[in-house]
């Protein structure tokens, strides 16, 4: 009965036998044990093992070792180790059950000890024994105890053995060790379908496709494969879009009347899907009788990728009419949802994951901190992030990014100090959105912090992170250090160099970003459209003209890069900034295409400075016709008509952006000081210190005169009185956290101060006589660059 799978039928026999009072031999036990094991009965296999106890068969050698065998299938280690233990006397299928029974469950370090301890006693092992224990090499990738093996096998023979050699070739491949692979695949003469399928999913597991498909290619020549090579060579195809591939491999099948079962109908459809052929993938599903949710799954997320959202929500709606969906549909609606930037749709899934209880779920969880921020609402990613039980890093990573991205980084900070304070160890990715932060806040002392971190955790090595370190510093004011990481990185790709280069370009350090642009070219490392944007930047703030142009031109030259909107931009800033307004609007004109804002606006604001008010006229009706939803543009037409005197255009505009519902962003300044940033608003009247800072401006305001000072009164934007304008450029920001930041630090100390917005040319002026009268280093970063203002004069040398 148990040779011919009949379990039950046995037990029926066995009891039968009982009640007859016929007595149970050593050759009954044995088969009554396999068929436990073959139901995976562990309540009947405990029983028959009483009654073996019963019966005095505790010592028979072929009992235990069945006894062992069925434990082992149960996953009842233990016991099938105390069985072991006691038996009186072991032959060699002793040892290979008890191995085999912990190699296969996964207990690879015992299966090994107990091979080892094999060894000891005259026992030889076989070819069992050997293929028991070479998975257990491979799973603790022990390449000592695998090349012991591999000795064993090699010098009694047994690679003759299909089963060994097939152990020997797993094991390899779990070595990552491809070269021994091959040789022993092309060594191998007895070769079953399990030794192809073997090698082409290694191969496949290693990302070399090609290579499997290749393999896949020379076994249908001669061998007939099994629908477990099948799917994998269909998964090959899938990794790398080969859909013609794939459509060769599907027709095969159906040539070869494969029965296609649900698993293989749903890899076919997940292939079909990734490769974007969506009707082929829809036929298949159409066709199959019996669907699991992953077909549900892989069609949905199908259509889903290949941008086709309705026939995701109706799939989705069918779904839930025949099965339950589960948190992964769930995933991948939250996914569409974020993709199409509906709000509703998300709260809508929460309020349905909530009544299924897959909230609770961390991927879930996750998912919806995710969603909630790329749909615009912080509130409701924080609120999700507060409530969740279980956070793990990708829940830490998703808050802290939320947080860069709407610049809400006092809280990323605290995000990093809980996330600390929960043991929870940053990862790569966290410190990747950390570094954001500081460049945002200029917070140059917890990017050191966070840069040592990197360097105890060894990411310093990797390029992503070199790149955001010399980013980092650039823009926390230390180009020093931004140069210092960028020649300690062994490895630079195109976006080290154009990090480097941009960095040059905010500090007017255009010469420097020349000279790493050819450095990069010399190194054989090819420039993208990116790089050109940031070195003709660098010219532009460095009065560059001639090689700007130049860049400009080798573009479509040299590299067939064709020039995009934004280095159109670059070069009306370029010229622009150098004074030649009519060549830039010449330049504009010539363009082969429109212009749009950006275009108008890097030109218009070239024009504040300048006295061609004929230009400037016609630059701001441009950008007025545009009608563009950008606050900025419009706030640059109405202070350059206020420079011209022209207020009823003034108040045209912003009584057009009131209506329009638009706002103008609010010039703000703030520097750190002893680890907290200070941030100040213009005409701020609620900051600490107030009165003395107001004093002390004063104070200053008359050393300044003294010192020839005059207040350019035309960067007062407003049609007021000479005294209120006067008043009003003192209450700029950066003249408020200039007097601050000088009140409440040590007399010689540098001061580091950002700005939100340019910086007004009257503020320039005073800046200058203050780093005179104050002898201190004043380093200031606006919306464009940084200003260096040492002893009277700025490293931007009127250039921004």
């Amino acid at each position: 009965m148990t040779h011919n799978a009949l379990f039950s039928h046995a037990f029926t026999f066995y009891f039968q036998m009982l009640n007859m009072k016929i007595h149970p031999d050593r050759y009954t036990f044995p088969s009554l044990i396999n068929a436990c094991a073959g139901l995976l009965d562990v309540g009947m296999g405990n029983l028959v093992h009483h009654h073996v106890l019963q019966m005095g068969f505790y010592s028979d050698l072929y009992v235990s070792n069945a006894l062992i065998d069925m434990y082992a299938r149960f996953n009842e280690l233990g016991k099938a180790r105390n069985v072991f233990d006691n038996m009186p006397h072991r032959d060699i299928v002793s040892w290979n059950t008890i191995i085999s029974g912990y190699s296969s469950n996964g207990y690879w370090e015992e299966a090994l000890s107990l091979f080892k301890e094999l060894r000891k006693f005259s026992l030889v092992p076989d070819f069992a024994t050997v293929s028991s224990v070479l998975p257990a090499c491979g799973g603790l990738v022990s390449f000592v105890d695998g090349g012991v093996v591999h000795g064993l096998v090699e010098k009694t023979g047994m690679r003759a053995h299909t089963l060994v050699s097939n152990a020997l070739l797993s094991m390899y491949f779990k070595f990552l060790d491809l070269e021994n692979c091959r040789k022993l695949f092309d060594e191998t003469v007895a070769r079953d379908t399990v030794t192809w399928n073997i090698v082409i999913c290694g191969y496949s597991q290693s990302g070399l496709y090609e290579e499997s498909i290749k393999l896949f290619q020379d076994m249908v020549s001669k061998f007939e494969p099994d629908l477990l090579t099948i799917t994998s060579v269909l998964r090959v195809c899938t990794h790398i879009g080969e859909l013609n591939y794939g459509k060769f491999v599907h027709k095969y099948m159906m040539r070869k009347g494969y029965a296609c079962d649900t698993t293989a109908s749903n890899i076919l459809i997940n292939m079909y899907a990734k490769c974007s052929d969506m009707v082929t993938a829809r036929e298949i599903f159409d066709r199959m009788k019996c669907r699991d949710l992953v077909s549900w799954n892989s069609l949905i997320n199908g259509y889903f990728r290949n941008g086709c959202c309705m026939e995701s929500v109706n799939l989705f709606k069918m779904l839930k009419v025949v099965l339950e969906p589960d948190f992964v549909t769930y995933v991948t609606l939250l996914s569409m949802s974020t993709q199409l930037v509906n709000l509703s749709q998300v709260k809508q899934i929460h309020s349905d994951l909530f009544k299924v209880g897959y909230d609770s779920c961390l991927v879930v969880g996750n998912a919806l901190v995710d969603a909630y921020a790329k749909c615009g609402s912080t509130e409701d990613s924080l609120t999700q992030f507060y409530s969740m039980k279980r956070r793990d890093i990708v829940t830490w990573n998703s808050i802290i990014a939320t947080c860069v991205h709407f610049d809400e980084c006092d809280i990323g900070f605290k995000m990093i100090t809980q996330m600390r304070r929960e043991g929870v160890m940053p990862d790569e990715a966290t410190m990747l959105s950390l570094l954001p932060i500081c460049s945002v806040l200029s917070a140059k002392r917890q990017g050191k912090e966070i840069h040592a971190c990197i360097l105890r955790l060894g990411y310093h090595l990797h390029v992503p992170m070199g790149n955001a370190l010399i980013e980092m510093y650039s823009k926390c004011g230390s180009l020093k250090n931004s140069v210092i990481v960028f020649e300690h990185m062994k490895t630079k790709d195109v976006v080290t160099w154009t990090s480097l280069i941009s960095a040059y370009g905010i500090y007017g350090e255009g010469r420097k970003a020349i000279s790493a642009f050819e450095e990069m070219k010399r190194t054989g490392v090819t420039p993208d459209h990116i790089i050109f944007v940031s070195v003709i930047h660098a010219c532009s703030h460095s009065g560059l003209v001639e090689e700007g142009r130049a860049y400009f031109n080798n573009m479509k030259k040299e590299y067939d890069i064709e020039p995009q909107i934004e280095h159109y931009a670059s070069v009306v800033d370029l010229l622009s900034r150098s004074g030649l307004l009519a060549e830039a609007e010449e330049f504009i004109v010539s363009m082969p295409f429109t212009p749009d804002e950006s275009i108008w606006g890097a030109l218009l604001s070239a024009c504040r400075s300048s006295t061609d008010v004929k230009i400037a006229e016609r630059v701001a009706e441009r950008i007025v016709e545009l009608n563009s939803e950008n606050t900025g543009y419009h706030i640059l037409v109405s202070n350059v008509y206020a420079t011209l005197g022209k207020w009823d255009k003034v108040r045209t505009i912003r009584k057009s952006l009131k209506n329009r519902g638009l706002k103008k962003d609010p010039g703000c300044s703030w520097l750190q000081i002893h680890n907290r940033v200070y941030v100040f608003g213009a005409g701020d009247r609620h900051h600490e210190q107030y009165e003395e800072v107001n004093k002390f401006l004063e104070l200053l305001n008359d050393l300044l005169r003294k010192e020839g000072y005059v207040a350019d009164l035309k960067f007062v934007l407003h049609d007021v009185d000479d005294d209120e304008k006067r008043e009003m450029l003192c209450g700029h920001s950066e003249r408020i956290a200039i007097a601050f930041g000088l009140l409440n630090t040590k007399p010689g100390t540098p001061l580091q101060i950002v700005k939100n917005l340019r910086v007004c040319g009257d503020c320039h002026t005073f800046t200058k006589y203050i780093s005179k009268i104050v002898q201190r280093e004043l380093l200031v970063r606006d919306a464009n660059r940084f200003h260096l203002f040492k002893d009277g004069v700025c490293s931007c040398r009127d250039l921004w």
